[in-house]
């Protein structure tokens, strides 16, 4: 009788490894918002909805005060969580909790921006180290060069003008131009994405950056005509940032500009942010080039 129940430890442990082993990879994700041009209290609710839905990460958000408000309480314990999720476009924090969000990012910590995060904070130098390049915000050559892709590699444009412009909405082809980094691994060489802003001539120091996919819209309907980045990494003291500069959302009733290439590129680059690399699987449902995919529920189908 003694023979069995040796097995069994064996085998409970077994099991009580692979549940820890589960439990392990639910990373705890901060959603920052409360402020921005765009409908933040609709695209927050999104992207929590894609974290979770995902199995991977538990997500909170946390909201600042309204603009011009006191910001003063807005201190958030960065520290319970391996990655912060910005959706945010507005005021300045707190001196303390900026320099709080640094000394995070800094010693490992992962960070996802979108579309309108990068317009937030021209004048603060670390925050555009952080995010490579960025639009609005006063920022101008004195901030940095504009990085596009041309003849098949990156250029730098550094005459003077605001950083900053966008055309009209528009489908637009996305472009891999890195397809063996692990967010890009497996994802076809161009992809549809949906109706949206397509920032162009944005500006920055871009240290440490690699831009992972271009976009490009004609001028006549606003662009610039040349490849512009729309997916970057940063790499930041020894923490990770990914930088999505898709996902406009300008009212209650149009969130539609995170779809089916937004999610996986968005999921993907914030498991990369906090371990380094990617497990995620591209879903057999991902857009081509001619065909735009909206997945309903927030949640990427098998």
């Amino acid at each position: 009788m003694k023979k069995p129940f040796k097995l069994l430890i064996p085998l409970f442990l077994v099991i009580v490894s692979l549940s820890f082993s589960a439990k392990a990879q639910k990373y705890e994700a901060l959603i920052i918002t409360g402020q921005n041009n765009h409908y933040w209290q609709g695209s927050s609710v999104v992207i929590e909805g894609i974290l979770n839905n995902s199995g991977m990460f538990n997500a909170t958000i946390v909201t600042t005060p309204s603009k011009g408000e006191d910001m003063s309480g807005f201190q958030p314990d960065f520290s319970k969580y391996d990655l912060i999720c910005l959706d945010y476009n507005g005021d300045h924090w707190p001196e303390n909790t900026k320099a709080n969000f640094v000394d995070f990012i800094k010693k490992g910590g992962g960070l996802v921006v979108f579309h309108a995060s990068d317009n937030s904070w021209g004048d603060w130098e670390e925050y555009n180290r952080m995010i490579g390049v960025g639009g609005w915000g006063n920022r101008t050559e004195a901030h940095g060069p504009i990085i596009y892709w041309e003849d098949g590699k990156f250029k730098k444009d550094k005459s003077p003008g605001k950083g900053g412009r966008h055309g009209k909405q528009d489908e637009f082809i996305v472009h891999t131009r890195m397809p063996d980094h692990p967010i890009m691994r497996g994802l076809p060489t161009q992809w549809l994405h949906t109706k949206d802003e397509l920032y162009h001539s944005l500006r920055g120091p871009a240290k440490r950056m690699k831009v992972l996919a271009t976009a490009s819209q004609p001028k006549d309907r606003g662009g610039s005509g040349r490849q512009e980045p729309v997916l970057m990494v940063i790499k930041y003291g020894k923490g990770r940032v990914f930088h999505s500069v898709m996902g406009h959302t300008g009212n209650k009733h149009n969130n539609t500009t995170l779809d089916a290439g937004f999610m996986t590129t968005y999921l993907r680059g914030a498991e990369w942010v906090v371990t380094g690399d990617v497990t995620q699987k591209v879903s057999g449902d991902f857009p081509d080039a001619q065909t735009v995919k909206i997945w309903e529920d927030m949640k990427v189908p098998e």
